[in-house]
């Protein structure tokens, strides 16, 4: 088996994006295509409550707010950056009470009701977690969905393209040599996160732009039933 890579901390990974702030939003350049490709294939149209893990300054919740959800559909954006909250608040509050922006502590477990949800979002989070909390992460979210629900996901990925692979091995190399030096993310294969008899591919698409790949998957969670158990 593999050696895990060394990860950032959860304490080292908050202060990072404190301190990256708002010049989070400078990655749209290559996380805006495949968030989009998400958005289109995710039914967020469907949706009547939606959990996003790890929600940034608020500008993908903001694009699926005003553009893709009911207005009866509630929304919880959590973050464990303060910066990140403190940014989200504000450009969400215009959508009133049924959207909450919570900080957390960087516990990959929540209060909220089992199969509150029928949609859980997370863009460019799991190539921040160790292997262990990947897995903690995925279970959480089988928990907080519906039956059927929808694991929407986003995370750096590998690539075959001459340029893709060129950013991806260097990407690599400087997470092995500081994973401080990438904001603690590194390219990984979301479809190995996701347990077969657990989960139900519905989509999954790779995106590149500039060089840098994403891998974008959404994914139906999947009853004893479904599973023919």
């Amino acid at each position: 088996m593999p050696e895990e890579p060394r990860m950032l901390t959860h304490q080292q990974a908050i202060s990072f994006y404190n301190h990256l702030g708002a010049k989070q939003d400078w990655q749209a350049f290559f996380e805006v295509p495949a968030t989009r490709d998400l958005i289109a294939h995710a039914s967020f149209e469907t949706a009547q409550a939606v959990f996003e893990f790890g929600c940034g300054t608020g500008a993908f919740a903001e694009q699926v707010l005003t553009h893709h959800l009911s207005p009866q559909a509630a929304y919880l954006a959590v973050d464990s950056s303060a910066t990140m909250v403190r940014l989200a608040r504000p450009k969400l509050a215009r959508f009133g009470e049924r959207v909450v922006v919570r900080q957390t502590d960087g516990s990959l477990h929540f209060g909220e009701v089992s199969g509150s949800f029928d949609r859980f979002v997370s863009n460019y989070v799991l190539d921040l977690l160790s292997v262990s909390d990947t897995a903690q992460f995925i279970d959480e979210a089988y928990r907080l969905l519906v039956a059927d629900g929808r694991l929407c996901l986003v995370s750096l990925t590998r690539s075959v393209t001459p340029l893709a692979r060129l950013v991806t091995w260097s990407w690599t190399h400087l997470h092995a040599l500081e994973p401080y030096l990438v904001g603690g993310c590194r390219p990984l294969e979301l479809r190995d996160c996701l347990p077969d008899n657990r989960w139900r591919i519905d989509y999954m698409q790779v995106v590149t732009r500039f060089g840098v790949p994403s891998e974008i998957v959404v994914a139906s969670k999947q009853s004893g039933e479904d599973r023919g158990s």
